[in-house]
């Protein structure tokens, strides 16, 4: 059996006098696909905010890799391995794809102001290190002839893949994905879902939102559904897709209900 990489404890978190995560509570197991899915407001998104620190819960418990993560600042827990993507890309748009790209890289050398004046070989010799790395994970997403124009001018797909390609810079022992799939055409969609499961293959462990739901049902290993801040229902994501509860949670009725 696999071992945890992520487990989650009752986590709430309100905002005002909105719930947006009710008690929930999951796990992932390393070298694992775990899709995360929902209605419009469920917490989705809430969710992987206090996954990745970006939100502190009101209550409860995080643990990755066995580690508490809970209060730790965003940039500390990216720095463990986990790592997440957001659903609007954020791309930095006057620099070019692969300034982008280089910018990923974790703990370099040449971010101490220092180090560039008195150990300026090792520093050229880490960018060059870095740009390499950056190529052939352009190249893994093919957009690598895109690598000299600048972000702003690529198609909200293109931006999608830069966002996920830029998020592999950081050597990720967890990825997390809100909404890969959305503004994708069915085309670069299917690329997509072979890019992930390549990924899965080497080793990554990936957790994913997703509203299409077909993309998500080829992909995951194991379904969370949540539903008003809370977990609804989870296991394979067959058995998952046919439970009536959740059928009810998308559409407000039973399959068999009359109109």
């Amino acid at each position: 059996m696999a071992d945890e990489i992520l487990r989650i404890e009752g986590v709430r978190k309100g905002f005002g006098g909105l719930l947006a995560v009710d008690g929930c509570s999951l796990s992932v197991q390393e070298g694992t696909i775990v899709g995360l899915i929902g209605p419009n407001g469920a917490g989705k998104s809430t969710l992987f905010d206090l996954i990745s620190g970006f939100v502190s819960p009101d209550s409860g418990s995080i643990f990755f890799s066995g580690r508490e993560i809970v209060g730790l600042p965003a940039y500390k827990i990216a720095r463990l391995g986990l790592i997440r993507t957001f659903q609007i890309p954020r791309s930095l748009m006057r620099m070019t794809v692969l300034e982008n790209m280089m910018l990923g890289g974790q703990n370099q050398v040449g971010e101490n102001i220092f180090a560039n004046i008195i150990r300026r070989g090792k520093v050229q010799a880490e960018e060059i290190s870095i740009e390499n790395k950056a190529v052939e994970i352009l190249k893994f997403f093919d957009i690598l002839r895109m690598q000299d124009e600048y972000a702003g001018s690529m198609s909200g797909g293109q931006k999608k893949m830069l966002e996920m390609a830029r998020a592999l810079m950081a050597d990720p022992r967890l990825l997390l994905l809100d909404e890969p799939f959305a503004g994708l055409n069915p085309a670069l969609s299917e690329r997509l879902i072979e890019k992930v499961k390549k990924l899965r293959e080497n080793g990554l462990t990936i957790m994913i939102i997703e509203h299409a739901i077909p993309y998500v049902l080829a992909l995951s290993d194991e379904l969370y559904v949540l539903n008003k801040g809370a977990i609804l229902a989870k296991g394979r994501p067959d058995q998952v897709i046919s439970d009536p509860r959740v059928f009810e949670a998308y559409l407000g009725a039973g399959p068999d209900a009359q109109p």
